[in-house]
């Protein structure tokens, strides 16, 4: 633990933005994985939708806090709407 007052200040701010970020970035991947599991198990094409609609929605916040690169976001987006559009034209 350190001596100075802001570095145990920062050390704490670190603290919680970690598991904040770690809560973040976990519901980024559930979010994924509903979609890709609903697509798995040949769900209807409106929850998939549904479910993509709130998947992008958790990748653009976790974009926007700084979780995420955009152009890693971007791809993340895509990739599961072309998922999403390919079950949704065979379906």
């Amino acid at each position: 633990m350190p001596n100075i007052k802001s570095s145990k200040k920062r050390v704490l701010q670190t603290a919680k933005k970690s598991i904040r970020n770690q809560a973040r970035r976990s519901s980024v991947k559930t979010a994924i994985k509903k979609v890709v599991v609903a697509l798995e198990i040949n769900d209807s094409a409106d929850n998939a939708k549904a479910l993509l609609i709130a998947a992008e929605s958790k990748i653009a916040s976790a974009k926007s806090k700084g979780l995420m690169h955009r152009k890693t976001a971007a791809r993340k987006i895509s990739r599961l709407a072309k998922k999403v559009a390919a079950a949704t034209r065979t379906a």
